[in-house]
Protein backbone atom coordinates (compact mmCIF):
# COMPACT_ATOMS: atom_id res chain seq x y z
CA UNK A 1 0.00 0.00 0.00
CA UNK A 2 2.86 2.31 1.16
CA UNK A 3 5.00 2.22 -2.19
CA UNK A 4 1.38 2.70 -4.02
CA UNK A 5 0.85 5.72 -2.85
CA UNK A 6 4.26 6.91 -3.57
CA UNK A 7 3.62 5.99 -6.54
CA UNK A 8 0.90 7.20 -7.58
CA UNK A 9 1.64 10.91 -5.80
CA UNK A 10 1.53 13.78 -8.53
CA UNK A 11 4.42 16.29 -8.86
CA UNK A 12 3.47 19.85 -8.70
CA UNK A 13 3.75 21.51 -12.28
CA UNK A 14 6.67 23.99 -13.01
CA UNK A 15 5.72 27.34 -12.05
CA UNK A 16 3.00 26.84 -9.48
CA UNK A 17 5.31 27.18 -6.25
CA UNK A 18 7.00 30.56 -6.69
CA UNK A 19 11.19 30.63 -5.08
CA UNK A 20 10.59 34.30 -3.46
CA UNK A 21 8.15 36.81 -2.27
CA UNK A 22 8.26 38.85 -5.65
CA UNK A 23 7.58 35.75 -7.25
CA UNK A 24 4.35 35.30 -5.46
CA UNK A 25 3.07 38.52 -5.44
CA UNK A 26 3.24 39.11 -9.22
CA UNK A 27 2.27 35.47 -10.12
CA UNK A 28 -1.85 34.84 -11.19
CA UNK A 29 -2.15 33.09 -7.98
CA UNK A 30 -0.81 36.36 -6.15
CA UNK A 31 -4.34 36.14 -3.97
CA UNK A 32 -3.73 32.91 -2.70
CA UNK A 33 -0.29 33.83 -1.93
CA UNK A 34 -1.09 36.54 -0.52
CA UNK A 35 -3.97 34.71 1.89
CA UNK A 36 -1.35 32.12 2.38
CA UNK A 37 1.13 34.93 4.46
CA UNK A 38 -1.44 36.90 5.93
CA UNK A 39 -2.65 33.45 7.81
CA UNK A 40 1.12 32.27 8.50
CA UNK A 41 1.76 35.90 10.13
CA UNK A 42 -1.58 35.61 11.69
CA UNK A 43 -0.85 32.26 13.74
CA UNK A 44 2.93 33.60 14.28
CA UNK A 45 0.98 36.76 16.28
CA UNK A 46 -1.42 34.76 17.83
CA UNK A 47 1.30 32.22 19.14
CA UNK A 48 3.70 35.10 20.14
CA UNK A 49 6.45 33.52 18.39
CA UNK A 50 8.41 37.31 17.95
CA UNK A 51 8.16 40.45 19.04
CA UNK A 52 9.81 43.66 17.60
CA UNK A 53 12.49 45.38 19.00
CA UNK A 54 15.03 47.44 17.85
CA UNK A 55 18.57 45.53 17.26
CA UNK A 56 20.78 45.81 20.35
CA UNK A 57 24.51 46.54 19.92
CA UNK A 58 26.74 44.44 18.22
CA UNK A 59 24.33 41.61 17.33
CA UNK A 60 23.93 40.29 13.99
CA UNK A 61 20.33 39.41 11.92
CA UNK A 62 19.21 36.53 10.16
CA UNK A 63 17.31 36.74 6.96
CA UNK A 64 13.62 35.04 6.56
CA UNK A 65 12.93 33.85 3.50
CA UNK A 66 9.30 32.60 2.56
CA UNK A 67 8.76 29.11 1.53
CA UNK A 68 5.59 28.27 -0.91
CA UNK A 69 3.85 24.82 -1.29
CA UNK A 70 0.63 24.17 -2.86
CA UNK A 71 -0.76 20.91 -1.99
CA UNK A 72 -3.63 18.95 -3.95
CA UNK A 73 -6.45 18.33 -2.84
CA UNK A 74 -8.57 15.11 -3.36
CA UNK A 75 -10.27 15.42 -6.80
CA UNK A 76 -13.70 16.08 -5.91
CA UNK A 77 -13.74 16.33 -2.39
CA UNK A 78 -11.73 18.90 -1.29
CA UNK A 79 -9.47 21.86 -3.02
CA UNK A 80 -6.03 22.59 -2.92
CA UNK A 81 -4.45 24.30 -0.51
CA UNK A 82 -1.74 27.23 -0.73
CA UNK A 83 0.64 27.27 2.14
CA UNK A 84 3.24 30.13 3.11
CA UNK A 85 6.03 29.10 5.92
CA UNK A 86 7.67 32.34 7.22
CA UNK A 87 11.47 30.49 7.24
CA UNK A 88 14.73 31.81 9.43
CA UNK A 89 17.80 31.08 7.00
CA UNK A 90 20.13 28.72 8.74
CA UNK A 91 23.05 29.60 6.33
CA UNK A 92 23.99 33.36 7.88
CA UNK A 93 24.74 32.15 11.55
CA UNK A 94 28.65 32.38 12.79
CA UNK A 95 30.58 29.43 14.78
CA UNK A 96 30.61 30.06 18.43
CA UNK A 97 28.03 32.28 18.67
CA UNK A 98 25.06 30.52 17.52
CA UNK A 99 26.42 28.17 15.12
CA UNK A 100 24.83 25.22 16.81
CA UNK A 101 21.36 26.79 17.34
CA UNK A 102 18.26 24.61 15.74
CA UNK A 103 15.60 27.06 14.87
CA UNK A 104 13.07 24.88 13.25
CA UNK A 105 11.90 21.27 14.44
CA UNK A 106 11.93 18.68 10.85
CA UNK A 107 10.66 15.39 10.56
CA UNK A 108 13.40 12.39 8.64
CA UNK A 109 11.94 10.40 6.39
CA UNK A 110 13.59 7.64 8.76
CA UNK A 111 10.91 8.43 11.10
CA UNK A 112 8.30 8.69 9.23
CA UNK A 113 9.23 4.93 7.75
CA UNK A 114 10.44 3.09 10.93
CA UNK A 115 6.24 4.46 11.89
CA UNK A 116 4.35 2.72 8.51
CA UNK A 117 6.30 -0.41 9.52
CA UNK A 118 5.48 -0.56 12.99
CA UNK A 119 1.38 -0.13 11.84
CA UNK A 120 2.09 -2.44 9.02
CA UNK A 121 3.82 -4.85 11.70
CA UNK A 122 1.22 -4.28 14.36
CA UNK A 123 -1.83 -4.34 12.28
CA UNK A 124 -2.49 -0.98 13.71
CA UNK A 125 -4.91 2.43 11.80
CA UNK A 126 -3.47 4.95 10.89
CA UNK A 127 -4.87 8.54 10.94
CA UNK A 128 -3.53 11.72 9.45
CA UNK A 129 -3.44 14.96 11.27
CA UNK A 130 -2.60 17.99 9.16
CA UNK A 131 -0.70 20.73 12.13
CA UNK A 132 -1.09 24.34 10.96
CA UNK A 133 1.74 25.59 12.86
CA UNK A 134 3.74 23.53 14.98
CA UNK A 135 5.71 25.08 17.89
CA UNK A 136 8.25 23.90 20.29
CA UNK A 137 7.89 24.39 23.53
CA UNK A 138 11.32 24.99 24.52
CA UNK A 139 12.27 28.42 24.95
CA UNK A 140 14.97 29.81 22.86
CA UNK A 141 16.87 32.72 24.80
CA UNK A 142 16.94 35.36 21.76
CA UNK A 143 17.43 34.93 18.04
CA UNK A 144 17.32 38.65 15.56
CA UNK A 145 15.87 38.13 12.10
CA UNK A 146 15.11 41.02 10.20
CA UNK A 147 10.72 41.52 9.38
CA UNK A 148 10.16 39.76 6.04
CA UNK A 149 8.38 41.24 3.41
Amino acid sequence: MIAYALAVAQEIPKGVEPFSYSEAISCLNSSNWLMAMQEEMESLYKNETWELCDLPKGHCTLTTKWIYKRKEGIPGVEHARWKARLVVRGCSPKEGIDFNDVFSPIVRHTSIRVLLAFVTLFDLELEQLDVKTAFLHGELEEINMRQPK
